[in-house]
């Protein structure tokens, strides 16, 4: 996974400066290039005594974008960023739009904010920081993206960390998360923060003898399942590094589960994408909605490796 260009996508309001909040901190952690982009709908041809109205809703599309990029300036500037490209790209879907343009820059990563919309703040996971609601923008790009997508919770402008922490990895076992552990060791090994592999094991909550059973089976190979994924990282073919951490979280749903062990001011959760996507696309699978819906600090979706 590279990190030399990150792409943040701006919008006007709250969420398009947690994009920006994220991205800054990104890029200046990996001492990346920082690209932000809006995307603005185009304005058809249209033949005829509709041109004048067309030539007039064209110079408005044309200045709601320079304002908005303005705006993404003083922002990044508030933010503490460095130097940064901004561009205005046309598509018809936001989202799309960003896939196209991440796409033809050649950049390593898309970050965006959260859609409006659905619960402000969590429940009890991580002092009160907002969820990551999914919008049509998020969609597109979640399903369709030629490089990883870094979703932003509501509110994280508001205070974001002076520098990432920790990276951890959602894992389950397959050729899939083995590759993202890959890409995550490197990420993390590039931003200078220690490495946590996690893997949830959902329960029903009744207590059963022969579910009890079940799951002391699921807790011991999770439990070998992420001690050979961290032995894999440091074995002697790979530069020596800090400790790999491995936890595995119990609870009756992906939520709850996530709720059972500390999360730093600094945090981001790493997905693969689902095994039955595309190739080298994001795809988000269901276990992966349900961590990205339920976390408290920022998601980022891997592009399925072959």
């Amino acid at each position: 996974m590279k990190l030399d260009d990150v792409l943040a996508g701006y919008v006007s309001g709250v969420r398009g400066r947690d994009a920006l909040a994220l991205a800054v901190l990104l890029a200046r952690q990996a001492h990346a290039r920082l690209t932000v982009a809006t995307v603005r709908p185009p304005a058809h041809s249209t033949p005829g005594p509709a041109r004048a109205e067309e030539s007039a809703w064209r110079a408005y599309l044309r200045e709601q974008a320079e304002a908005t990029l303005a705006q993404a300036r003083e922002l990044v500037a508030e933010l503490g960023g460095g130097d940064a490209e901004y561009v205005t790209h046309t598509h018809r879907g936001s989202g799309r739009g960003l896939v196209e343009l991440a796409r033809r820059r050649g950049a390593g990563v898309v970050v965006i904010g959260s859609a409006p919309g659905g619960s402000a703040l969590s429940a009890g996971l991580g002092g009160g920081r907002g969820r990551i609601s999914v919008g049509s923008t998020a969609d597109q790009l979640l399903h369709s993206s030629s490089v990883p997508v870094l979703l932003a919770p509501r509110g994280y402008g508001e205070r974001p960390p002076a520098a990432f922490d920790r990276l951890t990895v959602a894992y389950r076992r397959g050729p899939g998360c083995d590759a993202a552990v890959k890409d995550a060791a490197g990420t993390a090994a590039a931003l200078g923060v220690p490495l946590r592999l996690v893997t949830l094991v959902i329960s029903s909550g009744r207590r059963a003898r022969i579910e009890e059973e079940m799951l002391v089976r699921l807790r011991d190979r999770a439990a070998a399942d992420l001690e050979a994924a961290a032995r894999a990282q440091r074995s002697p073919g790979r530069p020596a590094g800090r400790p790999v951490e491995v936890e595995v979280l119990e609870g009756r749903n992906v939520a709850q589960a996530l709720g059972t062990t500390s999360w730093l001011p600094g945090e981001m959760i790493i997905c693969a994408s689902s095994d039955t996507g595309p190739l080298r696309r994001v795809f988000l699978g269901d276990t992966s909605i349900k961590i990205v819906r339920a976390s408290t600090c920022p998601v980022m979706i891997l592009t399925r490796q072959p």
